[in-house]
């Protein structure tokens, strides 16, 4: 019996170090340093941590390797604020079991787990910027601003990465849905006062408004009301973007939630001065027209885009298009450029009503899956180089002067293996993101 007794208690002392041993196994240090993250306790840092920032990366990645001084200097700051966001990383080619149940399919991959709740990253990169940035996914969905200092202090503090609406003379509460709905996409406050001194300094001249800034564009819109049925979040929505948005990779990611088709006229350089009166043209007739957005690109800038709606240097320019932000966009017959001879305000105006009465050619843009080249933002030179790449080792080998090139095994999107050829550089993987 006390033999048996003494096999209990064998057990029993056992159990509890092997529990004791896991439980310490999961706690983590916070010291402000990146932390290194596995298949067996990711889920217990999701799950103990209100806000997790975790970079999920290879290993070979060139734009992952570019990445690292920034979470490292990023770290230590975010780790201090009143509602900490912690760094951290996932070897998501070594742990790639783990990889392919989150669907991590390219590196890097940046999620944020607010409260276990995970939403890709799209931001910035830089350290400064990355702190910023996620910054505001810890802060209150909306400000509440006791004076005037309060309001110049919220609108530097949010930065130049969000919108910003504040609601002078507006009940909270009308704005708290808003808040806590598009709180990835705007800084949100209602400010107590509306002092003289902050109507002119924001442009307002009676109360209640909702004043809308993107400090990036230096734009500024007032809404005076109605603030029930709908109204206010359709104003809130509209304003999201800029009125003028200029095309580029990081911009072409800001219309993905967006529903409206887009007034899109290409140039030849949009640094060139003559840039100026074409742009004023196109904000009065974007004031005038919220249910589509407007935009612009140039040849020079973004020359694999622009060649996408048929728009090179040899073609006239500058060409205007509606593009419905797929695969589509239409022409108006008989305006399908803007003279500099002519009045461009005129031409516009011109434009959009052709457009409003239908009077449209429907095209398609050039090269397949148009969609697929902005979810990616992978660029289609680097595509020509994989296959100018692909194509001569198959040339090297059909000739018999070289043997069949070392692969390395990468984990596919699907859970199959497949293989990439050991010379190809980081920067020209296709699952490789762009920084």
């Amino acid at each position: 019996m006390r033999s048996l007794g003494l096999t209990y208690w064998w057990i029993s002392f056992l159990a509890l170090s092997i529990s004791l041993s896991a439980a310490s196994d999961d706690q983590f240090t916070i010291d402000g340093t990146v932390l290194e993250l596995t298949d067996s306790n990711f889920e217990s840092a999701i799950s103990t941590f209100d806000c997790v920032f975790v970079d999920f990366y290879a290993p070979w990645c060139g734009h992952c390797k570019r990445l690292n001084p920034e979470l490292d200097a990023a770290a230590p700051i975010l780790a201090k604020l009143k509602q900490p966001i912690i760094i951290a990383k996932l070897n998501a080619d070594k742990y790639s079991r783990l990889a392919r149940k989150l669907e991590i399919d390219a590196f890097p991959t940046l999620m944020l787990y607010n409260h276990g709740v995970p939403m890709e990253y799209y931001g910035p990169r830089k350290a400064d910027l990355l702190v910023r940035y996620l910054k505001k996914f810890v802060a209150p969905d909306v400000a509440v601003l006791e004076s005037n200092s309060h309001v110049k202090d919220f609108v530097e503090d949010s930065g130049t990465s969000f919108p910003v609406f504040i609601g002078f003379g507006l009940n909270q509460s009308l704005i708290s849905g808003l808040g806590r709905k598009y709180k990835k996409k705007a800084w949100f406050a209602v400010a107590k006062d509306a002092s003289e001194d902050v109507m002119v300094s924001y442009d307002f001249d009676k109360a209640p408004a909702l004043v809308a800034q993107h400090p990036a564009y230096n734009e500024h819109s007032v809404f005076y009301g109605p603030f029930e049925d709908g109204f206010l979040e359709e104003f809130v929505k509209q304003n999201f973007l800029p009125l003028i948005l200029p095309i580029n990779h990081d911009t072409l990611k800001l219309l993905k939630d967006d529903e409206r088709k887009m007034v899109l006229t290409i140039v030849e350089d949009e640094t060139h001065e003559s840039m100026g009166k074409l742009i004023k043209a196109l904000r009065a007739a974007a004031h005038a027209n919220r249910d589509l957005v407007f935009g612009y690109v140039g040849v020079e800038q973004f020359e694999e885009f622009a060649d996408s709606f048929h728009a090179d240097k040899k073609a006239k320019l500058p060409k205007i298009v509606v593009w419905d932000g797929d695969e589509e966009y239409e022409q108006v017959n008989g305006i399908e450029t803007v003279s500099h001879e002519e009045d461009h305000l005129t031409q516009v105006s011109r434009f959009l009503e052709g457009y409003r009465e239908g009077k449209t050619e429907k095209k398609r843009i050039k090269g397949p899956s148009f969609m697929g080249f902005i979810n990616s933002m992978i660029g289609i030179r680097s595509v020509y180089i994989i296959v100018f790449l692909v194509a001569v080792i198959m040339m090297l080998r059909s000739l018999g002067q070289v043997e069949e090139p070392a692969r390395v095994r990468t984990a596919a999107s699907d859970g199959q293996a497949t293989s990439v050829l050991e010379g190809e550089t980081s920067e020209h993987k296709p699952r490789d993101k762009e920084d």
